[in-house]
């Protein structure tokens, strides 16, 4: 059985930084791509980064390039998002998924996800 477990998330002023984490289990961990994605209210579930398996290749949506970080810990297990410089209109719920499929930024692509964890960014 997979799992997925996201935790990390909070409320933070504008400016500040957050790290999530994801944690996987049963799954080939280091043989899936991980992505993660965000959903604020009323809006489209929306791709945030992309890492490869073996963590050389990243890729980021335009609006969180040079403020977040994406890496992974394979010896663990998890997923990391780093997040810097946050702004309010980062407020969403965060979800890791592994990526199956083969468009990095569309979720279809994406076979397994956690339950999300919250981001609240206050200005």
């Amino acid at each position: 059985q997979v799992q997925l477990v996201e935790s990390g998330g909070g409320l933070v002023q504008a400016g500040g930084s957050l790290r999530l984490s994801c944690a996987a289990s049963g799954l080939p961990f280091s043989n899936y791509d991980m992505g993660w994605f965000r959903q604020a209210p009323r809006k489209e579930r929306e791709f945030v980064a992309f890492i490869s398996g073996n963590g050389r290749s990243t890729y980021y949506a335009d609006s969180v390039k040079d403020r977040f970080t994406i890496s992974r810990d394979n010896a663990k297990n998890t997923v990391y998002l780093q997040m810097n410089s946050l702004k309010p209109e980062d407020t969403a719920n965060y979800y890791c998924a592994s990526k199956s499929g083969a468009y990095i930024v569309l979720p279809l692509a994406y076979n397994y996800w956690g339950q999300g964890t919250q981001v609240t960014v206050s200005s």
